[in-house]
């Protein structure tokens, strides 16, 4: 028997590897367990070139708990080692980075995810153990090994008679560590991080109905029929799929595939997601994964934190900003990459080349399928198109290489269901919808009910009107504006049509100056000053008498700061809502207000006029309602 000291440093490493992973103890099983399956692969590996003379067959890890001896083993059936292994890589190797480690965090109180970074992935165990042993025979013809330690620089190591090729870890949990000895506790951490590890994990047996057994069906005098119990027998629990989908090649996966992947990653979702992206890339980093496209809604932050890293196999974290483009933390599936570490900070990873290639690389792998999806099937495209237009929309805003590619198949879709690509648009519209500066005015409306009156003026005059109702809309007419060239975007609502597309023929008023000076003034004696601005315009005579905007700029500020950004640096967030009071001076009923001769009519025309704007433009509401209503009523009798 061998007795010695760990090569370190200090007193006692132990209760600072307690203190600065505290927060991350349960990781110890996905240590653990990852070593187990890099001495199994790497035993594959051997015996697949001949370099070692073990059988490799159908190796498993096991995982089993001994709670009235409160311990927890794991073992393998990998490569194994020899006592001179055992000295070298527990002793010496795995201790590589202590020197480091306190020197860089002996006085620190910040948990930095160390683990991995320094080598000491084996010494998690020590946050839940007092003891932990280790019995081991390696796969050469030497005999097995048995190191044990005790949360001290101690160590024993002496001979074993382990005779099964592989090593077994037992923990000591110490007391206030005994979670870990509930079986409930330990399969939420195999199924946690282990749920797709390459090689199969044993944890405990399960009941089944043998597969090779007939139940028969017998007949009484009565002739009613009973069939015999099914027989069970008992098998392991293997809690893992090895061999996940995003291992394969797409090539070998059919539509069922996917959609049976995306139920064993999502047990709780029912609805099944629109398409999927197999992610297969092996230059110049590795990177495999599935991203799958589901219903979204308008909100921006619900569905976040459904994509899960992995790393080998290994999954790390479910919060994937700084590797996946911010506009596809959307999304869900799997991403799996060796090039990722398995314990670094975020602001690591937001500045890791490697990292920011990935990123890179999925935004250009999902654009291609996108547009591929959009060729394709274009009808099935424009179908999904509500149901996945944010996560393009966002992408257009957050990523310029996104946005570019995005021309290929971002949709603009009409009020009347027609669905045009930015290209089409233009060549739709340009004859019709360029103003006098030669400038193309595209329309658009965010609600058909609520700005119908608006649509309908803007049809009459053969203009296209799109429906754009997406939160993030102004963010992106705004980029749109400042990237295509000599368009503007307006809102159906933001102006009378004739002022919105201004052309070079002008419509003359019915009324002189003298007269509309007049009934400017008889209209500002009414008509509330901090809610609308009057404004005066001549146009067709059966247009309506008095129309309500709101200034394009200032809502669209409004909006946008809303949802981040734009309006704020302007100082309108808190900015009362404004509107214009558009009155038609060649209005029948506008020249009867004007000439009416009783203050007391001419009032009422006014208010019922503005009453029948604000209600068209669903800015009646509540006790506003209520006394228009009332009003109306009292009219009739």
């Amino acid at each position: 028997m061998t007795k010695g000291n760990i090569n370190v440093s200090v007193e006692n490493i132990f209760p600072l590897i307690k203190k600065f992973l505290y927060s991350d103890h349960e990781i110890f099983l996905r240590e653990l367990i990852s070593n187990a399956t890099d001495a199994t692969l790497k035993l594959k590996h051997l015996t697949s070139i001949g370099q070692s003379k073990s059988e490799y067959g159908n190796p498993q890890i096991e995982v089993k708990i001994d709670k009235e001896g409160k311990k927890l083993h794991i073992i393998d059936q990998g490569l194994g080692m020899t006592a001179d292994e055992v000295e070298k890589y527990i002793n010496q190797i795995a201790f590589s980075g202590a020197e480091e480690f306190l020197e860089k965090y002996k006085d620190s109180e910040k948990d930095s995810g160390i683990i991995g970074h320094f080598g000491l992935g084996f010494y998690s165990s020590f946050m839940v153990a007092d003891k932990v042993e280790i019995i081991t025979k390696s796969h050469k013809d030497e005999p097995a090994a048995h190191w044990t330690c005790d949360g001290s620089p101690e160590f024993t190591l002496e001979e074993s008679d382990k005779k099964d090729r592989g090593t077994e870890i037992i923990l000591h949990i110490s007391e206030d560590e005994t979670g870990f000895l509930e079986e409930s506790k330990i399969s939420e951490l195999l199924l946690k991080y282990n749920k797709f590890m390459p090689i199969p994990i044993k944890f405990g047996t399960k009941e089944i109905n043998d597969p090779e057994f007939t139940p028969k069906t017998t007949k009484d005098k009565d002739g009613k029929e009973t069939t015999e119990p099914h027989k069970q027998i008992t098998v392991d629990n293997i809690i893992n799929n090895p061999n996940p989908a995003w291992t394969k090649q797409p090539a070998d996966l059919k539509d069922e595939d996917y959609s049976s992947f995306y139920r064993e990653l999502y047990p709780m979702q029912f609805e099944e997601p629109l398409f999927n992206i197999h992610l297969n890339v092996d230059y110049p980093f590795n990177l495999t994964g599935i991203l799958y496209f589901p219903k979204m809604t308008n909100d921006l932050n619900i569905q976040k934190d459904k994509i899960q890293l992995f790393q080998n196999q290994v999954f790390v974290t479910d919060n994937v900003e700084g590797i996946v483009p911010e506009f596809l933390t959307m999304l869900r599936g799997v991403i799996d990459s060796p090039d990722i570490p398995l314990n670094v900070s975020r602001s690591y990873l937001q500045a890791d080349g490697a990292v920011k290639k990935i990123s890179s690389y999925i935004t250009r792998k999902v654009a291609d399928k996108l547009k591929s999806l959009f060729n394709n099937n274009r009808e099935d495209f424009e179908k999904k198109w509500d149901d996945i237009k944010i996560v393009i929309e966002y992408g257009m805003l957050s990523e310029e290489k996104f946005f570019e590619k995005a021309d290929a198949f971002a949709l603009y879709p009409t009020i009347d269901g027609k669905f045009y690509t930015f290209e089409e648009l233009t060549n739709a519209i340009k004859a019709k919808q360029t103003d006098k500066d030669d400038k193309m005015v595209i329309l658009y409306a965010s609600n058909k009910d609520e700005q119908h009156s608006y649509i309908e003026s803007a049809k009459a005059k053969g203009y296209e009107v799109l429906m754009l109702d997406s939160p993030i809309v102004s963010h992106l007419i705004q980029k749109l504006e400042t990237t295509k060239e000599n368009i503007s975007f307006a809102r159906v609502d933001g102006d009378h049509i004739d002022n919105l597309i201004k052309k070079d023929e002008t419509t003359i008023s019915k009324l002189t100056d003298e007269e509309k000076t007049k009934l400017d003034e008889v209209l500002k004696a009414v008509v509330p000053s901090e809610k609308f601005m009057v404004q005066l315009e001549a146009m067709d005579s059966d247009a309506s008498p008095f129309i309500i905007t709101q200034p394009e700029f200032m809502r669209r500020m409004k909006e946008m700061q809303q949802t981040g950004g734009g309006g704020g640096m302007f100082g309108m967030g808190n900015m009362p809502e404004m509107y214009n009071l558009i009155v038609n001076t060649n209005s029948e009923l506008v020249g009867e207000i004007l000439n009416t001769k009783t203050k007391k009519k001419q009032e009422r025309l006014i208010n019922q006029s503005l009453d029948l704007a604000r209600l068209s433009q669903g800015l009646l509401k509540g006790e506003e309602l209520t006394n228009f209503i009332k009003r109306s009523y009292d009219m009739i009798k």
